[in-house]
């Protein structure tokens, strides 16, 4: 059984990343969550040369343990959003200049069969640095996060993922008692600002990692 399926993923991710490059994606296929985050230190990062990292919050980032590497390299300054001891003010602070990085890492809630990122975002700083500010963008993407048009995305993302994560974090929404989404009202709510992104602008500045596993929510 886990051999049907690790190939039925290997045909759907190479269908998906032959639509991301169609849309200007830099785009590539992973087997398991430490070949992406090889894939990506070897392959995607040296060419940039050296400046500043930093990432927003996200399961499959930590689950390919690509993190780690930046902070022990002289090359890059990490802007580490999640830094313990930080106050509210703080964390907002790095994550405007997390904007202005050369190097920004993330997940995606989705990704379509025709190749389009959908994302839902509490703040909005994983969007907004998705959309403009740093120089190149990486998003790493588990198979289970492929749907198959946009439609299917968005309700992923509002049926599953934000309960979920609201779950994780301890959020205070109506969501996790019902584990669908309420369309609340909530100072906790995390479903705040949408982003389609149909094509990448520049062409190749968003690199995607397809991953042949499930990871992240």
């Amino acid at each position: 059984m886990d051999q049907s399926v690790a190939e039925y993923g290997r045909i759907k991710l190479e269908k998906v990343r032959k639509a991301l490059e169609d849309n200007r994606f830099e785009a590539y296929t992973a087997e398991t969550a430490e070949e992406a985050g090889k894939l990506v230190l070897g392959t995607i990062v040296p060419p940039l040369g050296k400046g500043v990292v930093s990432w927003g919050g996200s399961l499959t980032l930590k689950e390919c343990g690509v993190k780690s590497w930046f902070f022990d390299s002289p090359d890059w300054d990490v802007i580490n959003t999640s830094e313990k001891g930080l106050d509210a003010a703080g964390k907002l602070e790095y994550r405007r200049q997390a904007l202005l990085s050369d190097l920004y890492m993330l997940g995606s809630n989705a990704v379509t069969e025709d190749g389009v990122l959908v994302n839902l975002d509490m703040i909005g700083n994983r969007v907004a640095a998705l959309t403009f500010g740093p120089k190149k963008v990486v998003v790493i993407v588990g198979r289970n996060k492929i749907c198959a048009d946009v439609f299917s995305a968005m309700e992923r993302v509002k049926e599953f993922a934000a309960p979920a994560n609201c779950m994780r974090l301890g959020m205070r929404t109506p969501c996790i008692k019902s584990s669908s989404c309420l369309d609340c009202s909530s100072d906790d709510r995390i479903c705040n600002s949408w982003t389609l992104t149909e094509k990448s602008f520049p062409p190749g500045r968003t690199a995607v990692v397809l991953v042949n596993e499930d990871l992240g929510l």
